[in-house]
C-alpha cells in the first residue's frame, strides 16, 4: 500500500479510489460512518444514521435474535459471521447477501455524506462479520450519488436524514399511502430516520423516500432543539481553599477497617 493511501487528510471519494487502485485491506473512517475494505473490495460499511445488518434480519423476522448473537459468538472472532449463518442453515446465502448489500448501501450513504471527510485509514483492520459480496468502490459511490440525488428532487434538506423528526399539528397517517403513514406514524419528536427504519425493519433508503416526501408535503420536519438547561455557578468553585475533614471520623473508620 502506498504512503497516499494510508495517509487520511482528503475526501473519502478520493480515498476509496486510491485505496481501490493499491488493492488495500482495511478500515476507512469518515465523520459518519466506515468503510470496510478487502483486496481493494468493499466488503461492509457502518454508520450510526443506518440501522445495522442483525437489526434489520432480526427485526424483519428473517432471523431469530438467539440466532444472530449465536453466530456472532461463534464466528465473530475469525471474521465468519456470514459464513457461519449459511453454514448452520439459519439464512439462505441469497438471503444474506440481499440484506448486506441493501445494509452496506444504507450506510456508505450516510458515510459520504458531508463530501465525505475523512478521518483515519487503518491498514488490516477487518470486519467481524466477514466478506460476503464485495462490492467495487466505483459501484458503491455511484449508488450513493444516485440515492442522493433522488432524495434532492424530493425534498432538498438533508437534515431530514438524520434530526430527529417531529410532525406537524395537521399531519395524519390515516389519509397516507400505506407506507408513508406507518412511517409517518412513528415520527414522534424524538426518532430520527434510522430509528423509524429499524423500528419498521425498513431498509434506511426506502423509509427515507417516505420521509423526504412527507416533508415536502409539509408533514414532518427536523424537531426543535430542545435548549440546555443554564448552568449556575457553584458558590466558591474554583477556590483552592476546602473543609478540613473530620479527623476523628476517617479514625474512627481507619480502626475499623484494620479489625476487620
Amino acid at each position: 500500500m502506498t504512503a497516499a493511501a494510508a495517509r487520511a487528510d482528503g475526501s473519502a471519494p478520493e480515498l476509496l479510489d486510491t485505496l481501490a487502485a493499491d488493492r488495500a485491506t482495511g478500515a476507512l473512517s469518515t465523520r459518519s460512518g466506515i468503510f470496510y475494505l478487502a483486496a481493494g473490495h468493499v466488503v461492509h460499511v457502518e454508520s450510526a444514521h443506518s440501522p445495522a445488518l442483525g437489526d434489520l434480519l432480526t427485526r424483519s423476522g428473517a432471523l431469530a435474535p438467539a440466532g444472530w448473537w449465536e453466530a456472532v459468538e461463534r464466528a465473530g472472532s475469525r471474521q465468519r459471521v456470514g459464513r457461519q449463518l449459511v453454514d448452520s442453515g439459519r439464512l439462505t446465502a441469497g438471503a444474506l447477501e440481499l440484506a448486506h448489500l441493501g445494509a452496506l448501501f444504507d450506510a456508505a450513504y450516510f458515510a459520504l455524506a458531508h463530501d465525505g471527510t475523512a478521518l483515519r485509514f487503518r491498514p488490516g483492520v477487518a470486519h467481524w462479520l466477514g466478506a460476503v459480496r464485495p462490492v467495487t468502490v466505483a459501484t458503491v459511490l455511484r449508488e450513493s450519488y444516485r440515492r442522493r440525488a433522488l432524495l434532492d428532487r424530493i425534498w432538498p434538506d438533508a437534515a431530514v436524514d438524520t434530526a430527529p423528526l417531529a410532525r406537524t399539528p395537521d399531519a395524519d397517517p390515516a389519509v397516507l399511502p400505506p407506507r408513508r403513514g406507518r412511517a409517518l406514524a412513528l415520527v414522534d419528536g424524538g426518532r430520527t430516520a434510522a430509528q423509524i427504519a429499524s423500528a419498521l425493519a425498513h431498509r434506511t433508503f426506502h423509509t427515507l423516500v417516505e420521509l423526504r416526501r412527507l416533508a415536502a408535503e409539509g408533514l414532518v420536519a427536523p424537531a426543535p432543539r430542545v435548549p440546555a438547561p443554564p448552568v449556575h455557578p457553584v458558590p466558591g468553585a474554583g477556590r483552592a481553599d476546602w473543609d478540613e475533614p473530620d479527623t476523628a471520623l476517617l479514625r474512627r473508620l481507619l480502626d475499623a477497617l484494620e479489625a476487620l
